[in-house]
């Protein structure tokens, strides 16, 4: 994919696409609703009752939530096993991301969050990478930069089904992007630069599964695909690699827990930015994420799958919780290498406070 695919005209788009996402989700999955499992997809607290109670034949208010409490109800909540809810009690959370299974899907081109929308006004770094480097003598900043600790990220990510029931009726096309940026909105000094902006589009071929493990989990996707990253800057910034990658989706209750391998897609010694970006940024990922009442937590960790001199790899751990209707307090801490594609052979521990938009699952 060509570099100036990350061009700054993405930004205010993509921010634009972001701020629509819980209107667009909600109004594309209600009206596509023709089941239970179907609700799990909306956002909408009042649409996404509206939708059980049509789905179940109940027709019954909203409760009012608690004073001071979360208004998100989870569906387990809504109606009694006896009403017929069982299915609803034991909903499966990959489900209602990705549409795996037939009574799920809400057709193509919903928009949706496809990971986590935030705003971290305080993001702290232990160690700012003041020289970035490569082996590429072409990507090594000469002067030292200057760049504060305290900086503002933010993340736009969203997702669309681009086909279904492809493949005898069994696999979904989605396309997903997502955009991460560091903002050094303290830097007076330096006009307030953007630091770093790195852009993700994907291309993942979804396959839902059902299928029995030990200990009560259940193997509920497959996937394949091909993701690329860049920072869409000029040399001796430039940043970039291309993946083919896997896709296996687990879930036991309120966990979910997703592994991703993935290969580079080699480039030539000349043109590749960083040759050895494999054994810091890793080759796969392990991604946990744990919904509990109305939190979320969630756990990434990757790794270079080597050891010795070539052992690297990073954990980032987020927490998001209600504050006020559907805003909610966003916690990040990354410690490892990668932070970003300008850090990707850089080790420092980050630390952000702010708020997400939207709950992941």
């Amino acid at each position: 994919m060509p570099r100036n695919f990350a061009s700054p005209l993405w930004r205010p788009a993509a921010l634009s696409l972001a701020l629509a996402l819980p209107g667009l989700a909600a109004g594309h999955a209600a009206a596509a609703e023709h089941s239970p499992a179907a609700c799990v997809a909306i956002q909408s607290d009042a649409e996404r009752l509206a939708c059980y109670d049509r789905a179940l034949g109940r027709d019954a208010p909203a409760p009012a939530p608690q004073a001071g409490g979360d208004p998100t109800l989870a569906a387990s909540d809504l109606y009694p096993a006896e009403a017929g809810a069982e299915r609803l009690k034991r909903r499966s959370l990959l489900d209602g991301r990705w549409e795996l299974s037939p009574q799920a899907k809400l057709g193509t081109f919903n928009m949706r969050a496809h990971r986590p929308v935030y705003v971290l006004p305080l993001f702290w770094s232990s160690r700012t990478n003041r020289q970035p480097d490569s082996p590429n003598p072409l990507n090594t900043v000469g002067a030292p930069l200057a760049i504060d600790a305290l900086e503002n990220k933010f993340q736009v990510s969203f997702k669309n089904k681009l086909l279904q029931g492809i493949f005898d009726g069994h696999g979904d096309l989605w396309f997903g992007f997502t955009q991460t940026s560091r903002w050094q909105l303290y830097n007076d000094d330096d006009s307030r630069p953007f630091r770093e902006t790195n852009y993700e589009p994907e291309m993942l071929l979804v396959f839902g599964t059902d299928i029995g493990l030990p200990g009560d989990w259940r193997l509920r996707m497959l996937g394949a695909g091909f993701a690329h990253q860049s920072n869409g800057r000029a040399l001796p910034f430039s940043r970039s690699w291309d993946r083919m990658l896997v896709d296996v989706g687990i879930e036991r209750d309120d966990w979910v827990v997703q592994i991703r391998p993935w290969w580079r897609i080699p480039e030539s010694d000349h043109d590749d930015d960083n040759p050895d970006i494999s054994d810091y940024m890793g080759r796969g990922e392990l991604r946990v994420v744990h919904q509990r009442g109305a939190q979320e937590f969630a756990l990434g960790l990757r790794h270079s799958l080597h050891g010795g001199d070539r052992s690297h790899g990073s954990l980032q751990f987020d927490w998001s919780f209600p504050l006020h209707r559907y805003l909610r307090g966003h916690l990040q801490l990354f410690d490892g290498y990668g932070e970003s594609m300008i850090d990707y052979n850089h080790r420092a521990t980050y630390f952000g406070v702010g708020v997400s938009l939207l709950r992941w699952y």
